[in-house]
C-alpha cells in the first residue's frame, strides 16, 4: 500500500525548479511545454499533466491563486475549474478514448493530497484492466509514452478559443 509520503511524491515536491515555491505556482511562470507540462491556460485556472501519473493522460485543473481549499476560492474560479474539467474529459476522449474517469479532489494531507497547500482537481482516465501487479506489488507505474509526448498531443487537441 502506498503511503502519503512515498518517495515519488517527495521527489515531485522537492525537484521543482523553484524549491522554495509551490510547484503549482512556479509552473505557470515557465513557457508551456515539456518542462512545465501545462496543457491549457484559462483566465483563472490551468490544466497540467501530473508529473507522476496513475495512468496516461492524468491531468489536474489548478487555480492560479494559491489556496488550500475549495471554500477559499471564489465562485468564478470554481466555475472555471469545473468547465476545464469538462473540456479536459472531451479532449482525453478524443485523444486516448478512455472507458471512464476518476475525477476528484483530495483536500488536505489527511485526505491524501500530495500538495495540500494548493487546491487542484484530478482527472484520471481509466480503462478496464489498467491496474496490475506493477502498481500494487512493485509500487511502479508503467506508461506507454513520455509525458512530453502526452503534453504535445493534449495541447494540440485542446479547443482553440
Amino acid at each position: 500500500m502506498e503511503t502519503l509520503w512515498s518517495p515519488w511524491r517527495m521527489k515531485y515536491i522537492t525537484d521543482s525548479n523553484h524549491p522554495d515555491q509551490c510547484v503549482f505556482c512556479s509552473a505557470p511562470q515557465m513557457a508551456d511545454g515539456g518542462e512545465n507540462l501545462i496543457i491549457h491556460r484559462g483566465k483563472l485556472a490551468f490544466v497540467i499533466l501530473n508529473r507522476f501519473p496513475y495512468t496516461s493522460g492524468h491531468l489536474m485543473v489548478v487555480p492560479f491563486v494559491h489556496q488550500s481549499s475549495l471554500e477559499r476560492l471564489d465562485a468564478a474560479i470554481r466555475a472555471e475549474m469545473i468547465e476545464l474539467v469538462t473540456v479536459a474529459t472531451r479532449v482525453l476522449d478524443q485523444v486516448y478514448k478512455p472507458e471512464g474517469y476518476n475525477i476528484g479532489i483530495n483536500q488536505g494531507s489527511a485526505a491524501g493530497a500530495g500538495i495540500a497547500e494548493h487546491m487542484h482537481i484530478h482527472i484520471v482516465p481509466r480503462w478496464t484492466g489498467d491496474t496490475n501487479f506493477m502498481s500494487t506489488v512493485g509500487e511502479t507505474r508503467v506508461l506507454p509514452e513520455e509525458l512530453e509526448a502526452t503534453q504535445r498531443k493534449l495541447a494540440a487537441a485542446w479547443p482553440k478559443e
